[in-house]
């Protein structure tokens, strides 16, 4: 299904797609960086309230709206005519990936709750490999949308 004056509307469409989809990624790639640096601090002390909020700000003020935006940018690029065809496999597996990365986005949400509360039980390493699952994702996601290898 697609919608016909969406087309008049396209370039326009992809340019906030890709600015949200940017702003995603820089909130995804930091936030866990955050997270490294958080699990040094004392629970309770100055340092550790001071990460309570910029990992609240990042969350709250720039990852989820760009997440919410990047996905409406999306969704209408797919209900633009011409420019998806449904059976090549390249935008199934680019689906996937954004599934993924929701899916990540929602663990870094309820991780920022641990650390809310002072209940974080990870050590750092858990969040310097989390930090590098975003990078695997938006590889994958160029690609599928560039490249269309199949």
């Amino acid at each position: 299904m697609t919608i016909g004056f969406l087309a008049l509307f396209f370039p326009w469409t992809l340019a906030f797609h890709i600015i949200a989809m940017v702003a995603w990624m820089a909130g995804m790639f930091y936030l866990p960086r955050l997270y490294v640096y958080h699990c040094d601090t004392r629970p309770g002390s100055a340092e550790s309230e001071r990460f309570k909020v910029m990992e609240r700000r990042l969350l709250k003020q720039i990852i989820n709206p760009a997440m919410i935006a990047t996905w409406f940018f999306g969704i209408l690029l797919v209900l633009t005519p011409g420019l998806l065809n449904w059976a090549a496999g390249w935008w199934h597996v680019k689906l996937t990936s954004v599934l993924a990365l929701s899916a990540l986005h929602g663990g870094y949400a309820r991780w920022r709750k641990d650390f809310l509360h002072d209940r974080n039980r990870r050590p750092a390493r858990f969040y310097r490999i989390a930090n590098e699952i975003p990078t695997v994702l938006l590889v994958v996601i160029i690609v599928m949308v560039v490249v269309r290898p199949f």
